[in-house]
């Protein structure tokens, strides 16, 4: 008993380094996952109360509405099993799949955001939409990397009658 809690004292920063791995690929899985199920949600319920397309511009009916810009921006940060993860692959090379799924992320968040934006404004026509996205750490070291997404756009309002 005493020879296992000699070795254990010796490897406790590697035993201390492995629970925090393992923690923080729990509960960043976990909350990736409630992010994505969230996302689902409202892309399901904006579906047919918002449209939004790329086209420079609007459908010919739709060109005498007001219109107005909207936008919406989120920042998403990664946690320390994904930095962990994706240095090993850089080290190999290939996909860096969890920042992938990162940008994902933001970029679905900050089209949601801005469709809230434009119903909040009573718009239900977004066209000539662009989303723009960015990392914000500045390239610091020791810093979790995290990607800003900021979409924009012209909605649209029904013609009042």
């Amino acid at each position: 008993m005493e020879g296992l809690l000699h070795v254990l004292l010796q490897f406790a920063d590697l035993v201390v380094f492995a629970v925090l791995l393992a923690l923080g690929y729990t509960v960043g899985r976990a909350r990736e996952l409630s992010h994505f199920k969230s996302i689902r949600r409202r892309e399901k319920e904006y579906a047919g109360r918002v449209a939004s397309f790329a086209s420079r511009y609007p459908p010919a009916p739709h060109q005498l509405q007001d219109c107005v810009m909207v936008s919406g921006c989120v920042v998403v940060g990664s946690d320390y099993f994904k930095q962990f993860a994706a240095g090993l692959r850089s080290f190999f090379g290939g996909r860096l799949r969890a920042y992938e799924n990162l940008l994902d992320r933001a970029r679905r968040e900050a089209v949601l955001r801005m469709k809230e934006e434009a119903l909040r404004q009573g718009c239900t026509l977004i066209f000539n939409v662009k989303v723009e996205s960015t990392n914000i750490t500045g390239g610091n070291r020791g810093g979790l990397p995290a990607v800003e997404a900021f979409a924009y756009g012209t909605a649209l309002r029904p013609p009042r009658t």
